[in-house]
C-alpha cells in the first residue's frame, strides 16, 4: 500500500515545477529574441514587418478564441 504524500510536500513539488517552467520560458523567449535581432541585423526582416505579422497573428488568434467562445454568433 502506497503512503499518502503530505499536502505541504505536494505544494513544494508544484512550486519547483513552476520554477522549472519559468526558467524554460525565459530561455525560450531569450533565444527567440536573439534570433529575431539577428534576422533584423542581417536585413532578413524589418521591425515593421515583425510588428505587422505579430499584430495579424494576434488578431487571428483573438478571432479564433472569440469564435470558440461564441459558436452561434
Amino acid at each position: 500500500m502506497k503512503a499518502k504524500t503530505p499536502a505541504a510536500w505536494e505544494h513544494v513539488q508544484l512550486a519547483a515545477k513552476l520554477a522549472d517552467l519559468k526558467d524554460d520560458h525565459y530561455r525560450t523567449v531569450l533565444t527567440l529574441s536573439a534570433m529575431l535581432e539577428l534576422f533584423i541585423d542581417k536585413g532578413i526582416l524589418t521591425r515593421e514587418e515583425l510588428s505587422a505579422k505579430a499584430d495579424a497573428l494576434d488578431a487571428q488568434l483573438e478571432s479564433l478564441i472569440s469564435a470558440s467562445l461564441h459558436p452561434m454568433a
